[in-house]
């Protein structure tokens, strides 16, 4: 297992990483162990004393994931889907999945399983997702554990703006009280855990180019400021329903703000291990890239272009060019913006695209970092100079959960 304490060195350079992995066989993916532990060390100190969930929609690797949870800092997984929980749950005994499922098959395996119920926790925001797991469980076996979700985003002019992710209907402490009730009432649950994610503050860069930052910054100090008063509020009504074992809130963009509340007992994160390119625009940290993925020149169309096969890696989200692939190495180069990344193909202009040759190879950096791992089978590790191992995917392990 590889070991994220050990003191290292540097990130590796793109001529270390190239000479390293010149013998594997194009798209191959690449993840450069000492920013890895560079990271990985940073969310730790970030965190402030407060344990850190992995979040594994962010990993996609069981070996990763083992290494990650094997340093001090790190404890349990957020895993998004109730299949993959269930798999990972044979050997961690902490899971909570962190949105809900209608997955009835699988809720039968968790609620047939001492085990399984023991180590995984679902995800409620209603009483249907109550009614759902009761039906599937049946009327007897061990409780399934339950967290309630509350919506963390910031909602002005009563409502009409809202500004987050669209998860939870349970926004005010009086829904969160009252959801909570009907999961005590139920024989089969167990309430032990309240959970809130601030996208707009962990997911949204502070530091974009030209004005936007400013607004968004505005924005993100009044949301920090709201969901504190409102998520200390949620978690003293819960508790005076149940007593919880976790609150878990935050990512990776809102590691500080998320763990200075008093009612927040972890902090979830994930990306910030590989850090993406969705990341590079944060005032308050800096991590620094550990994942690429490695494409072959296969056509030089005119002098000023050189196309890779492959590259149409697109990340999920609203679609835009945030979205989109960044070409890293060689640098100086750029997509081309009437074609993009495509599928089989992806042209590629610039200044550095005139030295291209067939066969030369260009570095990648995804937009999201769990993500890169639905395309390959498996990361090479790269560490001082040389692959020291080659890491199956969930792909590579056969997995497909969503």
């Amino acid at each position: 297992m590889l070991d994220l304490t050990v003191p290292t060195r540097a990130r590796a350079s793109f001529e270390d990483l190239e000479a390293a992995t010149a013998d594997l066989a194009t798209p191959y993916a690449v993840v450069d162990v000492a920013a890895l532990r560079t990271n990985a060390a940073d969310l730790v100190r970030r965190a402030d004393g407060k344990p850190i969930r992995l979040a594994s929609k962010s990993v996609r690797c069981r070996a990763l994931i083992r290494s990650t949870l094997a340093m001090p800092g790190f404890q349990g997984v957020l895993a998004y889907t109730l299949p993959e929980a269930l798999w990972l749950a044979r050997e961690i005994d902490d899971v909570v999945v962190g949105y809900p499922t209608a997955d009835t098959a699988a809720i039968r395996r968790l609620a047939d399983d001492d085990l399984l119920a023991s180590r995984v926790t679902l995800m409620v925001d209603s009483v249907e997702h109550l009614e759902l797991i009761a039906a599937a469980a049946g009327a007897s076996g061990p409780r399934i554990r339950i967290c309630i979700e509350l919506d963390a985003s910031l909602r002005l002019a009563s409502g009409r703006v809202h500004l987050g992710a669209r998860r939870s209907p349970v926004h005010t402490p009086e829904q969160a009280a009252a959801l909570a009730r009907a999961v005590v009432a139920h024989p089969r649950c167990e309430l032990v855990g309240v959970m809130a994610y601030e996208g707009q503050i962990a997911g949204m860069g502070d530091n974009q180019p030209g004005l936007s930052k400013h607004l968004i910054r505005a924005m993100q100090r009044r949301s920090v400021d709201e969901l504190a008063e409102r998520r200390a509020a949620a978690v003293a009504a819960v508790r005076s329903v149940a007593p919880l074992e976790f609150v878990n809130g935050g990512g990776t963009g809102s590691i500080e703000t998320t763990a200075a509340e008093d009612a927040v007992t972890e902090v979830a994160a994930g990306s910030g291990l590989l850090a993406p390119h969705l990341f590079d625009h944060y005032t308050r940290f800096h991590p620094q890239p550990a994942a690429y993925f490695v494409l072959s020149v296969v056509r030089r169309p005119s002098p000023r272009h050189a196309t890779v096969l492959g590259g149409g890696w697109i990340a999920s989200g609203a679609a835009g060019k945030d979205r989109l692939p960044m070409p890293v190495w060689p640098r100086g180069l750029s997509l081309v913006p009437t074609e993009g990344a495509g599928e089989v193909q992806t042209p590629l202009t610039g200044a550095a695209a005139a030295d291209l040759q067939i066969g030369d190879r260009v570095w990648f950096r995804h937009t999201k970092a769990g993500e890169l791992c639905e395309h390959v089978d498996e990361l090479a590790l790269v560490d001082d100079g040389s692959v020291v191992d080659a890491v199956a995917t969930y792909r590579g392990e056969g997995k497909t959960f969503l």
